[in-house]
């Protein structure tokens, strides 16, 4: 008998799911080489951003969350 369906592990890594069930991302382009960028602007990329996705995919990728 087979154990279902399994987590994407490399996508649940990179989102975060609030406890409403939102989906929150890092802000892409913060990676590296920010020493020379303002420190706002270095702490906006601390931040992230909410991460919009369908829910079939999302069923797909994250079924246990």
């Amino acid at each position: 008998m087979g154990k279902g369906m399994k987590t994407n592990k490399s996508y649940s890594k990179r989102l975060k799911v609030t406890k409403s069930g939102k989906l929150i991302a890092r802000k892409p382009g913060f990676n590296h080489f920010n020493a020379k960028q303002s420190r706002n602007k270095q702490l906006a990329g601390k931040k992230g951003a909410t991460f919009i996705i369908k829910n079939k995919p999302r069923s797909y990728l994250l079924p246990f969350s």
